[in-house]
């Protein structure tokens, strides 16, 4: 096996362990990172939205909104529209991991929509062996989902959107572990979108956005029939922007977005300080009650194992650190759009996580091209965290072709 076989092997399993919610020592002097199942879910797929820090809630309307706010589709001037996106991941190491995204749209009136997509993430060929001479196994892990949206305008500024998904996981090996089955599940999102009319100002004319989405809301998930359930990696998203129009041909758009994992923290537990430094390593199990049988013991937070429902209202509250680690479980964005005869973009954007909390931080460039029914766009990542990030200095595509463009009109 080659060096990259290798890293693509440590790479794999360590999304293994993710995906199948393994939990690791909880030190008392640090903040627990919470994961879930099919962490893929959370990647941005399309090159518009990865430019502007990885945002798409409270942003216009493009053929990429099924992923981030479905509620947008009744604002499209286009009567229909797909896209294409891909997006290599890890390419400083490799070449064949990378996500796939196509996207459908209609709109069916004016005050409705239907939508589709389809998501494949691949984690490319890995080949197994037990020893030197041996030829190996090759095994190609893999996670996809497919959903459907329906869009309702309930009035001529707010839209509301529903979408019903199916996500399946083929993570664990079968050769290697004979009873590993492919994970699969089903989930929603609940979405909202409202934008304005065209306002005049002093110097310009405006137009605010502002947006909503729970996602991936649904049912916990497990691999084979005695192992541990997962959750969902559901998602609120909120978000709102303003459009500076300074006159018929030039625009600046502006938008602010905030998400947070609606899953529960992982808790905090007690542990035998065997070397007394007072914090927790390798060689300082954690506290059991043995002569109750009871199980770990949690110091701080609440447990964790819980239905996904009773999941979404705790993960407001149960952070072990309290109201402080709760805002830090917020990840931030800006974004800015400038767009000159709707035919060409430019974008930026800046995206923060908590050191605690997965430390995630870049910056993003991108620009977008349109030509007749055809759009086309690009984005580039610069890490700017201690944690390099997989898609760093990776360039990005995005493919849309609209049809009957312009047969609405939405300002």
């Amino acid at each position: 096996m080659n060096m990259k076989k290798h890293v693509i092997t440590l790479i794999a399993f360590v999304t293994l362990n993710l995906a199948f919610g393994q939990e690791t020592i909880t030190f008392p002097d640090q903040s627990s990172v919470i994961t879930t199942g099919m962490p893929f879910m959370l990647i941005a797929p399309d090159a518009r939205s990865a430019s502007m820090g990885d945002m798409g809630v409270a942003t216009s309307v493009d053929a990429y909104s099924q992923q981030w706010n479905p509620a947008k589709y009744v604002f499209s001037e286009a009567k229909s529209g797909i896209s294409l996106s891909y997006t290599p991941y890890l390419s400083k190491l490799v070449n064949d991991i990378s996500l796939g995204y196509i996207t459908y749209f209609n709109r069916l009136n004016e005050y409705s929509a239907f939508s589709a997509s389809f998501k494949y993430f691949s984690y490319g060929d890995i080949l197994l062996t037990q020893s030197e001479n041996d030829p190996g196994l090759n095994v190609k892990p893999n996670e996809f989902s497919a959903d459907v949206a329906y869009t309702l305008r309930l009035d001529d500024q707010f839209s509301m959107a529903v979408a019903v998904r199916f996500m399946r996981s083929d993570l664990r090996i079968a050769q290697v572990e004979p009873n590993a089955d492919a994970a699969s599940t089903f989930g929603a999102d609940i979405t909202g979108y409202y934008q304005s009319e065209e306002e005049a100002y002093n110097d310009f004319n405006g137009r605010w956005r502002a947006g909503f989405a729970i996602q991936n809301l649904g049912p916990k998930f497990k691999y084979d029939d005695g192992g541990r359930e997962n959750f969902q990696p559901t998602n609120l998203r909120l978000g709102a922007g303003f459009d500076f129009i300074f006159d018929e041909y030039s625009k600046l758009g502006v938008t602010a977005e905030v998400s947070k994992l609606l899953v529960p923290t992982p808790p905090k537990y007690g542990f035998v300080d065997t070397n007394g430094d007072g914090v927790q390593t390798d060689d300082d199990p954690s506290t059991l009650d043995v002569d109750e049988g009871e199980p770990t013991i949690i110091t701080q937070g609440q447990d964790n194992d819980v239905s996904f429902l009773n999941g979404v209202f705790q993960s407001f509250g149960d952070a072990p650190g309290g109201f402080n680690e709760e805002l830090r479980e917020f990840t931030w964005a800006l974004g800015a759009e400038y767009t000159y005869q709707e035919n060409f973009a430019l974008r930026a954007g800046y995206f923060n996580e908590a050191e605690d909390k997965g430390a995630r931080k870049f910056f993003a460039l991108g620009a977008g091209f349109k030509y007749t029914t055809i759009n086309l766009d690009l984005s580039y990542l610069f890490s700017a965290s201690k944690v390099q990030s997989p898609l760093e200095n990776t360039l990005r595509f995005s493919l849309t072709f609209n049809f009957g463009d312009g047969e609405y009109n939405e300002y």
